[in-house]
């Protein structure tokens, strides 16, 4: 391995060329990995926030305007279509429900806080209880996490809601963002208490929990062949295909931000092929001595090749060391929750940036190599 060995002492006669060229690489790699890092922990973050009403079929009131073959005197759904809901989907579960706001107070302190309307034995289908119990009657609520830990509420807390009071029989678990209903910062009452205190009937939305994914597309098409028959009466989606539509965009933004770091790298190609040529003219005369002595082209160009690849992998090798640290500062910014920086997807980015970097750096030396190896022996040694 003499001329690995030659390589290296290239390196080491010309360490501050090299060391800055292998700079660029370490920069390169840390920014393609932290921005891969960055995207990857954010596609995790919302997946995870979602993931958990993908099994849901959304049925909404078609809101439209005349003329466009649209009902326009309904804005709620009735229970007539309630009943042509429930037959077409069974055995899953349609659950009705009424949403809303109003003013509630708690002690001294006043806010606006949603409100879900809904069937004390379908609440259980809807959302998870961390303490307590679901109302038995139509007094009690349950409160979403982040009001209950805004307003300090517990089981048996009393809650003014418009001219109402209810009782809260039990805190929700965090849900997070979703599709179908949002009761972090909401109270969830009986379907009866909603329907007596706002004098509504009629429903804002039917929610069907789907017990196998794989039938909701033909638990759409049924709903959607009933109700959709003569006239548009409801919109029917799916948060399966929201959330899909959704993970792709923020894949789409992942592939950007990686783009955008690999600018970096590109720049930390270019120096390494200006070095790697520096060298190839100031070593001419050397090449023509090794030429002539019978040193094949192939041993020359694996002598510059492995120039660059020793810039390339000690680069790398830092780069990808830093890039935990980048990627740690980067999600901790953008999300304040690095918990995703240790899944596997995420943590890929390292030995991936790493990778590219050593390849850009290969690709890099590699006409400059070619170069040196075509040099034609006798003028290399006339040059001066």
């Amino acid at each position: 391995m003499i001329f690995f060995e030659i390589s290296k002492r290239n390196i080491r006669l010309n360490w501050l060329r090299s060391f800055l060229a292998a700079a660029g690489i370490v920069i390169g790699v840390v920014a393609i990995s932290s921005m891969g890092m960055l995207g990857s922990s954010l596609t995790l973050s919302v997946t995870d926030s979602l993931s958990t009403v993908g099994d849901s079929v959304i049925i909404i009131p078609v809101v439209g305007q005349p003329g466009q073959n649209m009902v326009t005197t309904e804005s709620l759904i009735t229970d007539r279509q309630l009943q042509q809901i429930v037959r077409v989907v069974a055995p899953n579960e349609a659950v009705p429900i009424y949403a809303g706001a109003d003013r509630i107070e708690i002690g001294p302190d006043k806010a606006v806080a949603s409100l879900y309307g809904i069937r004390p034995d379908q609440i259980p289908l809807m959302v998870d209880i961390a303490d307590g119990i679901v109302p038995r009657s139509t007094s009690g609520a349950l409160a979403g996490a982040t009001l209950a830990d805004e307003y300090d509420l517990k089981t048996g807390s009393r809650v003014k809601v418009g001219n109402e009071t209810v009782r809260i029989t039990g805190i929700l678990e965090e849900q997070g963002m979703g599709f179908d209903i949002n009761p972090d910062n909401a109270l969830i009452v009986s379907d009866r208490w909603y329907s007596t205190t706002y004098d509504q009937d009629d429903y804002d939305q039917v929610i069907v929990k789907v017990r196998d994914i794989n039938d909701i597309d033909a638990v759409k098409l049924a709903i959607e062949r009933t109700l959709n028959r003569r006239d548009d009466e409801v919109t029917v989606y799916d948060t399966r295909m929201i959330l899909e539509m959704i993970v792709e965009t923020f894949n789409q933004i992942s592939v950007f931000t990686t783009a955008i770091g690999g600018i970096s790298l590109v720049v930390a190609g270019v120096s390494i092929f200006n070095v790697q040529m520096m060298s190839v003219t100031e070593r001419i005369k050397e090449i023509g001595i090794i030429r002539s002595i019978g040193t094949k082209r192939s041993e020359v160009m694996k002598m510059f090749l492995y120039e660059a690849f020793i810039l390339g992998l000690v680069g790398s090798g830092i780069g990808g060391l830093l890039s935990f640290a980048g990627g740690f500062i980067a999600v901790s910014v953008m999300l304040q929750d690095t918990s995703y920086l240790f899944n596997p997807q995420t943590l890929f980015y390292i030995p991936y940036g790493m990778g590219i970097g050593l390849i850009v750096t290969l690709a890099s030396g590699l006409y400059p190599a070619w170069k040196a190896a075509h040099l034609n022996p006798i003028e290399a040694l006339r040059f001066e």
